[in-house]
């Protein structure tokens, strides 16, 4: 059964087909989202996204258009976390005495790829995120376009900016060992 089908058919109301969509979708936007923050906040996040999905899932008009309006409410809800985070961090450094530790996310221990996460980690957001899009979520370029709300030309120059920086970021941990 395809994706346009299932949407209709949880536009009707049928429990099942919303339940087969999550199935299907959840790794995929819990992984764009894991690329996008740290695990514990990917789940969290992941959570407001399918209730987002649920909500809008009546109002979607073209089915056939799911997976971008799945990655747009993805993207917006990790824009929505970053910029609550950065704000209850300027008005927190504002009135400490010091920045607050960082610490290190555990998944990024298990992962043996663990120069790539950080070369990946280390890139600006609008880089990472087209990257992220594009080759890790396998989608092509006028959908990325669409869910960033930028041009085709835009997602193409972020998507070769973001591999020449990574390309740098990865010599650069190479040659550090």
């Amino acid at each position: 059964m395809t994706d346009e089908l299932l949407v209709v058919r949880a536009q009707l109301g049928e429990r099942a087909a919303i339940d087969e969509l999550v199935h299907r979708w959840h790794t995929p936007v819990w992984t764009y989202v894991r690329r996008m923050l740290d695990a514990g906040r990917a789940d969290d996040v992941t959570q407001e996204i399918w209730a987002a999905v649920v909500r809008g899932l009546p109002r979607l008009r073209d089915p056939g258009r799911f997976t971008p309006w799945v990655f747009t409410i993805a993207r917006r809800a990790v824009t929505d976390r970053l910029r609550a985070e950065y704000a209850r961090t300027e008005s927190t450094t504002e009135n400490a005495a010091g920045p607050e530790p960082v610490t290190d996310d555990p998944a990024d221990a298990v992962v043996d790829r663990a120069g790539l996460v950080a070369a990946l980690s280390a890139l600006p957001l609008p880089e990472r995120e087209i990257l992220v899009l594009h080759y890790l979520e396998d989608l092509p370029v006028e959908e990325c376009a669409q869910i960033c709300g930028i041009p085709a030309g835009t997602v193409k120059s972020r998507l070769s900016r973001a591999r020449r920086l990574l390309r740098v970021h990865l010599k650069e941990i190479d040659h550090d060992r």
